[in-house]
């Protein structure tokens, strides 16, 4: 496998192609952003920290029948991936009240959901990522109904493995969002959960102190962020 030309650089990652046209590189970069890209910072060691823990919670969902776009760590900072036509909506599980749901609806943040609550967000920075429901998407064209009805089902089968994952490890899932997408070589296929599964995108937030452990320490500049990336992933056991 030859890595070859960039091809799209996110916020915190770039993705670049290889010789075979079905598989590219991911590259986390130590790059950090948050409110779309108004806050950004570079933070040693945060690329390689999330290309481990992505491994690692990718590897756990794949081996309890969640199929990724996940392949292989080729080193330190980089993986290879399956090249997915991804669905541009992002899926969000919600444990825990926090963040923009406390926010709109004027709930105490920290407010224990009796069960959890699913929501659907359209990707798109230019108008901040705004709160969709099932019909925009089907009727929008970006998804169907079946692909609608299999993005929940997995993201409930997700929380389902990765809750009590982080509970054993004494944190608490307060939430997360996940996106989904075809394999370019089989585009009629099954949905794989793309992106990625780490800190940078969901809540966790030690059990006993409620303390932070994902990237509102940056958002709120609470310090030591990637001393408490570091620390999830020893926690639940990903080898850094």
């Amino acid at each position: 496998m030859e890595k070859r030309q960039e091809l799209y650089r996110g916020k915190a990652k770039t993705v670049y192609a290889t010789d075979d046209p079905n598989l590219l590189v991911m590259h986390y970069r130590d790059d950090t952003s948050a409110f779309d890209g108004a806050k950004v910072a570079q933070l040693a060691q945060k690329g390689e920290t999330n290309n481990k823990i992505n491994a690692f919670v990718m590897q756990k969902l794949a081996g309890t029948g969640v199929p990724t776009h996940f392949i292989r760590v080729l080193n330190e900072r980089e993986s290879l991936v399956r090249a997915l036509k991804m669905i541009p909506v992002e899926c969000v599980v919600r444990n825990v009240c926090a963040g923009s749901m406390a926010k709109r609806y004027g709930i105490p943040e920290g407010t224990l959901l009796p069960e959890p609550i699913f929501e659907f967000f359209y990707k798109s920075d230019a108008l901040h990522d705004p709160l969709v429901n099932d019909d925009h998407i089907r009727v929008l064209g970006w998804a169907t109904a079946s692909e609608i009805a299999e993005m929940k089902k997995l993201t409930h089968q997700v929380n389902a493995v990765l809750k009590p994952l982080f509970a054993d490890a004494g944190i608490d899932l307060v939430d997360y969002k996940l996106e989904f997408g075809h394999a370019k070589d089989d585009p009629n296929g099954p949905l794989l959960l793309g992106d990625e599964f780490t800190p940078d995108g969901c809540r966790l937030w030690d059990r006993s102190t409620a303390e932070k452990l994902d990237k509102d320490r940056f958002r709120r500049d609470l310090g030591n962020v990637i001393e408490k990336y570091r620390e999830v992933a020893q926690r639940i056991g990903a080898p850094l």
